[in-house]
Order: C-alpha cells, then sequence, then structure tokens
C-alpha cells in the first residue's frame, strides 16, 4: 500500500512537497572579509597612518 492510499484512508491531506529555498548569495563585504579577515586591521592601520600625517601637516 502506497502512502497516498494510506493517507487517503487515514483522512490526512495530501503530503506538501518541499520546496528548495534559493541560497542567499553573500554581500561583497561579507565574502571579502570571509576571504581576507586581516584585511579590517590593514585598512585602519592605513587610515590611522594617513589621518596622522594629515595631522602633523596640518600644525606645521
Amino acid at each position: 500500500m502506497g502512502e497516498a492510499k494510506r493517507r487517503k484512508e487515514l483522512g490526512l491531506p495530501p503530503r506538501e512537497k518541499k520546496i528548495k529555498q534559493k541560497e542567499k548569495k553573500a554581500g561583497f563585504i561579507s565574502t571579502l572579509s570571509a576571504k581576507y579577515p586581516f584585511l579590517p586591521f590593514i585598512l585602519g592601520g592605513v587610515l590611522l597612518a594617513v589621518l596622522i600625517v594629515d595631522l602633523l601637516n596640518y600644525y606645521k
């Protein structure tokens, strides 16, 4: 006896089909940070260096 007949005899509704969910594509920043986890530290260091140089040039 198949499942469909058994469900019908028990008075149950037909089984729902499973819907595959579309995979969400990760954003550019998420992909980049996952690939290069040290990148925020490098960017922060460069930004800090630029700010220090700019501050020194301002007070000359």
